[in-house]
């Protein structure tokens, strides 16, 4: 599903580049599930924007379910990202203006993928079966965190790309919230790229890896059966 090839990126300052990318190789197999850590500025994030084409590569190639981004066109990359792609935030990212229910279908009808029966399935599953006709403000943290894990799954991506998905939510919130994207994530068959720090959350994943300076750790690289 997707592959990572020497992946290097920098970004201007001042003082000259400043590497934070430094040949990044990683794989993942269709409906694996893989925990990306490492502290901050180690390149996590840039590393998942890579990922999701948002931006490019100094060098190196991104492979995903058989296409290579750096073919593709601005209007290619954001087709293929409306149709192939879930993405999680941790500032939920809701559209203020629309209700649960909308909000929820909003990706999925912009990738022409709208499924009614599919989304009443998440939403019950999200616990959010009563709450579809509130507006984001009316929600606490939690039942945002879940609706934005709907909307990532309604049009059924190839590629779930979550950063630091639960980092706004208290103890007990995260755990619900976590379990809840695991379970989903497996029934729809997608794959899974998570940023986080928390080990606990890491664990719980099929492979882990660590980003020290822009590379990956081998000692860190870690994949359960």
């Amino acid at each position: 599903m997707l592959q990572v090839t020497d992946l290097h990126k920098h970004y201007p300052t001042p003082q000259g580049p400043l590497p934070v990318l430094r040949g990044i190789d990683l794989y993942l197999e269709r409906g694996g599930s893989l925990a990306l850590m490492g502290e901050s500025g180690s390149g996590k994030s840039t590393l998942l924007h890579l990922i999701a084409g948002l931006d490019t590569p100094d060098r190196g190639h991104i492979n995903i379910a058989g296409k290579a981004l750096h073919t593709m066109s601005e209007r290619q990359l954001a087709d293929w990202r409306r149709c192939e792609i879930g993405l999680i935030f941790q500032q939920f990212n809701l559209i203020g203006s629309l209700t649960v229910a909308d909000n929820l279908a909003f990706q999925a009808r912009l990738a022409g993928r709208y499924d009614p029966v599919w989304q009443q399935q998440l939403a019950e599953q999200l616990g959010l079966g009563e709450l579809l006709q509130r507006y984001p403000e009316q929600l606490s943290g939690g039942q945002q965190q879940r609706v934005a894990l709907g909307r990532a799954l309604a049009s059924k991506p190839a590629l779930v790309l979550a950063d630091e998905p639960t980092g706004n939510l208290d103890e007990t919130t995260s755990g619900q919230v976590l379990n809840l994207l695991l379970k989903l994530v497996s029934r729809s068959g997608c794959t899974l790229l998570m940023v986080t720090h928390s080990p606990h959350v890491a664990a719980q994943l099929q492979q882990r890896v660590v980003l020290k300076a822009g590379r990956i750790d081998p000692v860190s690289v870690v994949s359960e059966p």
